[in-house]
């Protein structure tokens, strides 16, 4: 279990009531930043104190990883300047009776800042660069201590917090709802070309034909019975444009339990064909679907186009740590 840190500012209320943490995947001038990037590593059972109007008005557990998605729609015109896509965590917020005025208790909470991407300041004010932080497991204690007694004593009773599992991604499947409704409205093309984005959606259809040509069999698992396989797209669809939809180079054939660990970041390849297991995902599952993580494993070489949308993948979908 990890003890987390956001910095809401202007996006309070939309993210807590709404249940969720979003930024962008780049800063305004389109470096990476610490605080963003930090998201990726955030799992089920974390805890998170949400943090605005100098004090700590809640605290959450994370319901789910961190997942590519557009900037929420109940943003409004705040953030204009930001990238539409970006990372989301699900969180089940609660509110605290009293917020917690972390400058009223500066001196007790500065020695337990961490050394490095602090969240707050030695006088418990909030670091204005700030967004989203880890803090040490001794930090997060006092000021649940301090915040509510309650919540201190049931974190150090469970102690290793019995990991909670993943819900369902709504947003994701509103995303793809959205999209798939958008073709199946574009009259100017024909009615075979949108049938074919639409099923290229479940990685079959035209697009599973085409990248069938060339990828015979799961690339892990080596299962090559066609039925049994999914035409996933290296860079997702719901990302994708139309021409990346039905692009053959834009995927590769999968079991539906290896579809899944690519789609979601747990997994990706190097160009030269290495697996690479996600630090996030857990070694046991990987291992019990078939994903060794105690070995080097090459899948086998990858064409131009392959390598170029998996230079997307592992940019913006495989989850990893930010240091």
């Amino acid at each position: 279990m990890n003890y987390w840190w956001v910095n809401h500012k202007q996006t309070f209320r939309q993210e807590f009531s709404g249940k969720y943490v979003w930024c962008p995947k780049l800063k305004s001038n389109g470096q990476q930043s610490h605080y963003y990037e930090s998201m990726r590593e955030v799992q089920p059972g974390d805890l998170l104190f949400s943090y605005a109007y100098a004090a700590v008005q809640g605290f959450g557990f994370a319901r789910t990883h961190c997942y590519s998605c557009p900037k929420p729609d109940d943003f409004g015109k705040v953030g204009d300047v930001w990238n539409t896509r970006g990372w989301r965590v699900d969180v089940e917020f609660q509110a605290f009776s009293n917020p917690l005025r972390t400058a009223d208790y500066a001196s007790e909470i500065a020695p337990l800042l961490p050394n490095k991407y602090s969240p707050i300041r030695a006088d418990g004010f909030g670091n204005q660069v700030a967004y989203f932080a880890m803090v040490p497991e001794a930090m997060a204690m006092k000021v649940a201590e301090l915040a509510d007694p309650m919540l201190a004593m049931g974190l150090t009773s469970v102690g290793e917090r019995e990991n909670l599992i993943e819900i369902a991604l709504p947003s994701l499947q509103e995303w793809e709802d959205r999209q798939q409704q958008i073709i199946a409205a574009r009259n100017e093309l024909p009615l075979t070309t949108r049938e074919a984005l639409i099923q290229s959606r479940i990685g079959q259809g035209l697009f599973k034909q085409r990248v069938g040509r060339f990828e015979r069999a799961c690339r892990i698992t080596k299962v090559d019975n066609p039925t049994h396989l999914i035409a996933s797209h290296i860079k997702p669809w719901r990302e994708s444009d139309d021409e990346e939809r039905l692009s053959a180079g834009n995927g590769l054939l999968l079991t539906p339990s290896i579809d899944h660990l690519f789609d979601r970041g747990f997994i990706s390849f190097a160009d030269d064909g290495e697996l690479i297991a996600s630090p996030i995902a857990d070694k046991a599952s990987l291992k019990q679907m078939g994903v060794a993580t105690d070995e080097v494993i090459h899948v086998g070489q990858f064409n131009t186009d392959q390598k170029h949308f998996l230079d997307y993948h592992r940019k913006e979908i495989l989850l990893k740590s930010a240091s």
